[in-house]
Parts: structure tokens; C-alpha cells; sequence
């Protein structure tokens, strides 16, 4: 409880003001109340009813303003004190006067304690057991890396204003993966930056002309990220991963080979003259370049229409590649601005004026190539039907196997950390649910070194962010880096032996992926499996019935793990089902018992207890002892408007049945879930395999379809607009090709 009022009160309201976070979701502890545990004996016996409690603590909890005193030269405000500081200010505020005028006073009929609401959800942390966490929440649109910066900042100067012993530990940190993605990139652009200037300094066999080629790269780099910072295109492994040097200096390419060509064999160099001057080399170079302008510019505009299809997607398969698309094309259209301005500028400045070129390894390798390729294209000439019949056919059979392979909407990305849903027993409690990821988190901390942190939020918090039932849990288990493993070599190895070693615990299903790859899917489909098998229909007893079918159709598929079945019913209930012909004899309504109810057992509040600055709820309820049992619900006394009281089951009936666990809806209609994950296959083939054993082998009732989700609706959708997109962009690609000014 100390831990949880730490957290709100110090901890969450500094990092609240720190620039870009929206929120603190805290989980765990004991959210701390000043809780007045009626005992329900003694009030009836007194005659005293949960209402006289409301009345009195509402009426002695309270402060008061009553204009001033003018006293010259000084005015003395008025006001009345009257909020309750302590647990023993509350137990002496009087409920109801006897007969012979003694007071009733709170502590007669309650026992006053600091008490907590009822929890939801625990947070346990490795083998400590029970902690208090929190996830810090970004507001839309901020960049996460500066927000995670300035919280760390932060949480530097809360650490020091915490009590000795208390210790802020981050467990999960977004910029790792950031820092690990763009650092791939950043290295693989580096490195592809330095294999095209090689091949460049190789191919042109000039040094000055490969380094003039070369420094487009940076120059269109810089275009690009200055249109990305306009366009608010963030820089990640999406967007800069796709930029190819070699398509960002193809027209570069042409114009200073065509320069370097014009200086050696053209009319100046045939007419003898060894070094051209000035005015001769601007001459050389603007015609070379303007006679080679249109090849350059269509060459590169074809290159822009490949990605027109990337960015007719939208919705989700938008968000994840039109990024990629923008990032090319910003890059490429810079080129083609620095192509047709300043390459050939740099050529005239930079550029030998000497006509005389030694022949060098360039000339030897272009030699030899001509040498291969001449042949081969003297063959095609004359056999120009043959080869147009050739690719034709090729091209048929390129879609044929197009449409033969396996497809995916995303690939899986090393996240290096894991993610795993735990899932006990349907309607089982929260304690129990806490011992057994208690013991789980001791076999993976015991039997795999690579473990840094174990941490499991179980149930929902008071900000439902993440609304789960007491019985599932979601892990976040923190890998070490991959180079000091040592149990498994890939991360599927990983997560099988981890299957393995958690499956000594009874009863008790765990689902093991990567943290953002969970969080996508289920915002995507409301699933965390990679693929979500949705049965729509009215009844929710024939929903369950069909998706066990479904479960029991689809677990022998090679591929298939981790199937869970969304559990709509099967929870435990207390129900209390009011007889309203009694209820009318007594003058009952059923709203002023449900408050009741609510109040006895769940607790209502009453009032605020200030704390300097903090602020605690003051809640009503029945003690403990009073509101552990069926029998507690049963016996519960109903005033009656003469003074009376009768119990609960007087007037309803009292049941331990089976009930509604969730109802989930999609497009207005009831529907359940039958989540998998796909390992070592492709989610395209699967889901084809479970199509058809699902409509060979399920038979629905009138009104009832299946559905699939997941990775499969963006792969579908993606594919839709593609299939529309992508002949455009060819047929935009010929029309170009037959304009009559195209070179």
C-alpha cells in the first residue's frame, strides 16, 4: 500500500509533467482507502441502517466559508473546520442518538482502519513477488525518443526525493529497439553507400568521376530527410531501410558517363586538342548533358511509378509502408533535381579537361562484358519473335508463381525481448493466479540465464488500458543480449524450451511472442495471436460450442501453436435474482438494493480524507468477515420504510451459477475469437489449409459465418489495392515509353 501511494502520489505526478507523456497507468499494490468496516450485526441490532453511516460521515467531513470580521486596518476571514485528519476523528462521529439520548458513534458499529479497493490486477516482478509498477503513456504524434529521453531525465530527480529503500527500476525501455533498428540501418547505409562508390570509381575508371557521382548520395539523402521533416515522415526501420543508393544515382550515372565519354571521344578530343580550356569544357559538358537530360529524368520518373502502388494502401498496411514509399521517392526526386543542377555543374568544375585516358582495369572489365554481351544481343536481334514469345511466357509463369508463393503482411522482427500471455483456470482468482506466475517466474529465472527481468501484469488496472480478466496475465520477459545465450540459438528455440520447461504447471497455458508484435496484432484484430478465426452469430452457447469445433479442426496443422479459444462463458457468479412480488408487498425498489449490495460488499464512498496534498477516498463497506461467504449475501438486512429490517433472501433468491464471462462484439453482431500463432510456416498457407477443413468439416446454424483476422485482413486488403494500383502504375509506365518525346 505504501509502495502504490508512493507511485501515485510522487512518482506519477512528477513524470505527468514531463513534456510528451499523456499518462502513468500504475498496476499493482493496494490503492489506499480509509475504509469503515460496518459490522452487520451490530447495526441491526441497534437498528441502524447502512444509510444513517452515509449520512453522518457526510455530514461531519466537511468545511465551511462565512464571509470576515473587519477588524481596522485588518479583515478576519471565517471558517468552519470540519474535515476529518485521522482514523480517530471518524470514529467519534456520532450515526444516531438512543432513546435514553446516548450517542451511536461510528467506532460502536464499524471498525475504522486504512483499507484498499478491491484489486483487479496484481504486478509481479521476477522471484521478489508482488511489486508496483507502471507504463508510462506517450501522447499521439510526439517523437518517442525525445519523450523517453526527457522521461529518464526525469525520473533522475523523483528517485532522489524517495523515501531511502525505494527504487525506480525501468524494465521494458522502447529506445533499445529504437537505437537497435537504427543502428542496422544506419550501418547497412553506410556500408551500401560505400559498395556504390566503389563499384562506381570501379566501372567509370575515374576517381574525380566516381566521387562526383558519389556525392549525390549525401545531397539526396539530405532532400530527402529535410521532406521527411516536412511531411512529418518519421525516420525508422521502415522508412529508411527501402533507400537503395543504386537507384538515387542512376541518373547521375548517365550524365557524367556521357561527360566523360564527350571529353575522350568527342569531336575536340578527335581533333587533336590534349587539355580543353575553360569555355571548352563548359561547352563539352552542357551539351553532353543536355543530349542525355530526358534519358536521365524518364529513367527516373519510371523508377517514382514503381512506388505509386505503396502509396495507394491505407488504413494499417498504409501507416506501415507508405512511410517507405515517401522516404524513396523524396530521395529520388532529389537526385533527379541534383541530376539535372548540379551534377552537371560539378562535372565542368571538377572533372579532368584532359582528352588523353590511359586505358586502366575499368576498360578491362567493360571490355570483357561487351565481349559477353554483344553476342547474346546480335542473337535476340535476330531472333526478335523468339524472345518477345520468351518473355512473355516468363512473365506468365512469373505470375504463376506469384500466386503459388506463401504470403505474410510483415515480417517478424528481432524485437529481443519476449512477450508471453499466461492463462489459468476460466473463472479462477486473482491469488491463484499470482502463485502460479509466482512459480513460473522462478523456473525462468532458475533455468534460463538469459532472463534479465520476468515481469507479469495480471488482470486490468484502474486505468483499463488493457482490460484482462483475473485468471490471464500478460509477460514481458527481458532477454540479455543474443551474443550471451546460451539455453537456445534462435529465438523459436527460445520460446519452445520455455514451453517446455513452464509446462510442469498444471492447467496453465502460456503464449509466447514478441512484445510489439502482440500489442500490433491486438490492436489490429483485438487478438494477440497472429491470426484471430472469428465465428459471428446470436447465441453464446452455440459461439462456444462452434469454436471448440473450430479448435479441435485446426490443432493438428502443422504450424498451428498457441491456439486459444476467447472464453465467453463458464464464469462463476454469485447471482441475486429479486422476487418482485415480494418486494412489492414490502415496498422495495430494486435500485435501492442493488445500492446496497454494491455498498456492502464492493464499498461506496463517502466522502475524501485529505492528506496534505493526497487525497484517499473514505469508503464504506462490510468488514471482512462479514462478506466472505454466500451465507454473508443471504443474511444481508434490507431496511423497510417502517424501521424494519428483513434479510436478503426474504425478498430474492441467492445462486452460485455459471454465467457470462464476456460478450464481444463486432459490426453490431456477437462474435468469438479462436487465436493462434504461426511458427516455421507462412501465414497465407495456413489460413488456406484452415479455410478449407473449416468449410469442409463446420457446419453453422442459419445466420452464422467465420471470418479471419489478423495478419490475414491487412495481407488481404494490402493485396486488394494492389491488385488495382499495380496494373496502373505498368499501364502509366507504357504509356510513357510510346509518348512521342520520350528519348
Amino acid at each position: 500500500m505504501d509502495l502504490r501511494t508512493t507511485q501515485d502520489w510522487i512518482v506519477r505526478r512528477e513524470l505527468l509533467g514531463t513534456p510528451g507523456v499523456a499518462d502513468v497507468n500504475s498496476y499493482g499494490g493496494m490503492l489506499k482507502q480509509y475504509e469503515i468496516a460496518v459490522n452487520p450485526e451490530r447495526l441491526h441490532g441497534m437498528g441502524i441502517s447502512l444509510t444513517d453511516i452515509f449520512n453522518a460521515l457526510g455530514k461531519n467531513n466537511q468545511n465551511t466559508g462565512s464571509a470576515y470580521i473587519e477588524k481596522n486596518p485588518t479583515a478576519f476571514f471565517i471558517r468552519g473546520i470540519g474535515l476529518v485528519n485521522s482514523l480517530s476523528d471518524i470514529e467519534q462521529i456520532p450515526v444516531k442518538t438512543t432513546s435514553n439520548g446516548l450517542p451511536i458513534l461510528i467506532r460502536d458499529v464499524a471498525k475504522v482502519q486504512f483499507g484498499n479497493a478491491p484489486r483487479y490486477g496484481t504486478f509481479v516482478v521476477d522471484t521478489v513477488g508482488e511489486a508496483v509498477g507502471g507504463v508510462v503513456m506517450m501522447l499521439k504524434g510526439e517523437n518517442g525518443s525525445q519523450v523517453i529521453a526527457n522521461v529518464k531525465k526525469r525520473i533522475e530527480t523523483v528517485q532522489k526525493s524517495l523515501p531511502e529503500g525505494i527504487e525506480i527500476v525501468p524494465y521494458l525501455d522502447r529506445t533499445d529497439l529504437v537505437g537497435r533498428a537504427i543502428g542496422t540501418v544506419s550501418r547497412n547505409l553506410i556500408e551500401g553507400g560505400l559498395i556504390v562508390i566503389f563499384v562506381l570509381v570501379l566501372l567509370l575508371g575515374s576517381l574525380r568521376a566516381g566521387l562526383v557521382v558519389a556525392s549525390v548520395i549525401p545531397l539526396a539523402m539530405l532532400f530527402a530527410v529535410s521532406m521527411m521533416n516536412l511531411f512529418g515522415v518519421s525516420g525508422n526501420l521502415m522508412s529508411l531501410g527501402a533507400l537503395d543508393f543504386g537507384l538515387i544515382v542512376d541518373g547521375a550515372v548517365i550524365i557524367v558517363e556521357s561527360v566523360v565519354h564527350r571529353i575522350t571521344q568527342g569531336k575536340l578530343a578527335a581533333s587533336g586538342i590534349l587539355k580543353l580550356s575553360k569555355n571548352q569544357m563548359d561547352e563539352e559538358v552542357y551539351h553532353s548533358s543536355k543530349r542525355m537530360m530526358n534519358s536521365a529524368t524518364f529513367g527516373q520518373i519510371i523508377i517514382l511509378i514503381v512506388y505509386l502502388p505503396i502509396l495507394a494502401l491505407v488504413g494499417t498496411e498504409g501507416k506501415m509502408f507508405r512511410p517507405m514509399a515517401e522516404t524513396v521517392s523524396f530521395a529520388i526526386i532529389g537526385a533527379l533535381i541534383l541530376s539535372l543542377t548540379y551534377v552537371p555543374v560539378a562535372s565542368a568544375l571538377f572533372l579532368s579537361p584532359s582528352t588523353q585516358r590511359k586505358a586502366n582495369i575499368s576498360d578491362k572489365i567493360m571490355t570483357g562484358l561487351h565481349r559477353a554481351f554483344e553476342p547474346l544481343l546480335n542473337l535476340a536481334l535476330k531472333r526478335k519473335i523468339t524472345v518477345v514469345i520468351v518473355s512473355v511466357i516468363l512473365f506468365v509463369l512469373s505470375i504463376l508463381l506469384y500466386n503459388s508463393l506463401g504470403g505474410e503482411f510483415l515480417p517478424n522482427l528481432e524485437e529481443g525481448d519476449l512477450a508471453s500471455s499466461v492463462i489459468t483456470l476460466q473463472g479462477g482468482s486473482l491469488e491463484h493466479t499470482t502463485e502460479t506466475v509466482e512459480k513460473a517466474n522462478k523456473i525462468l529465472m532458475s533455468q534460463f540465464p538469459e532472463v534479465k527481468h520476468a515481469i507479469c501484469k495480471i488482470g486490468a488496472a484502474e486505468i483499463p488500458t488493457d482490460p484482462t480478466p483475473m485468471e490471464t496475465g500478460d509477460y514481458i520477459i527481458v532477454m540479455k543480449d543474443k551474443s550471451e545465450w546460451t539455453s537456445a540459438s534462435t529465438r523459436e528455440e527460445m520460446m519452445e524450451k520455455m514451453e517446455k520447461a513452464l509446462s510442469v504447471l498444471p492447467g496453465v497455458v502460456f503464449e509466447f511472442q514478441q512484445p510489439i508484435q502482440m500489442r500490433f496484432n491486438e490492436l489490429m484484430t483485438g487478438t494477440k495471436q497472429d491470426v484471430a478465426i472469428k465465428i459471428f452469430g446470436d447465441n453464446l452457447e452455440t459461439l462456444a460450442t462452434k469454436a471448440s469445433q473450430v479448435e479441435n479442426i485446426i490443432k493438428n496443422i502443422p504450424g498451428i501453436v498457441d491456439i486459444n479459444v476467447e472464453k465467453v462463458t463458464g464464469s462463476g457468479q454469485v447471482q441475486v435474482v429479486y422476487n418482485r412480488e415480494k418486494m412489492a408487498q414490502y415496498g422495495i425498489n430494486i435500485a435501492d438494493v442493488n445500492d446496497l449490495l454494491k455498498t456492502a460488499f464492493a464499498g461506496n464512498s463517502a466522502g475524501v480524507v485529505y492528506d496534505e496534498e493526497k487525497r484517499f477516498d473514505l469508503v464504506v463497506r462490510f468488514d471482512k468477515n462479514f462478506r466472505n461467504d454466500i451465507e454473508c449475501i443471504k443474511s444481508m438486512y434490507i431496511p423497510l420504510a417502517n424501521g424494519n429490517q428483513i434479510p436478503l433472501d426474504q425478498i430474492a433468491s441467492v445462486e452460485i451459477k455459471n454465467g457470462t464471462a464476456q460478450v464481444s462484439r463486432e459490426s453490431t453482431r456477437r462474435r468469438i475469437n479462436i487465436g493462434f500463432n504461426v511458427r516455421n510456416r507462412d501465414v497465407q498457407t495456413i489460413i488456406n489449409e484452415v479455410q478449407a477443413k473449416i468449410d469442409k468439416q463446420l457446419k453453422l446454424p442459419a445466420g452464422y459465418y467465420v471470418t479471419f483476422g489478423g495478419q490475414f485482413e491487412n495481407l488481404e486488403a494490402a493485396k486488394q489495392r494492389l491488385a488495382i494500383a499495380v496494373p496502373v502504375a505498368l499501364l502509366l509506365i507504357f504509356v510513357l515509353l510510346f509518348l512521342p518525346f520520350t528519348p
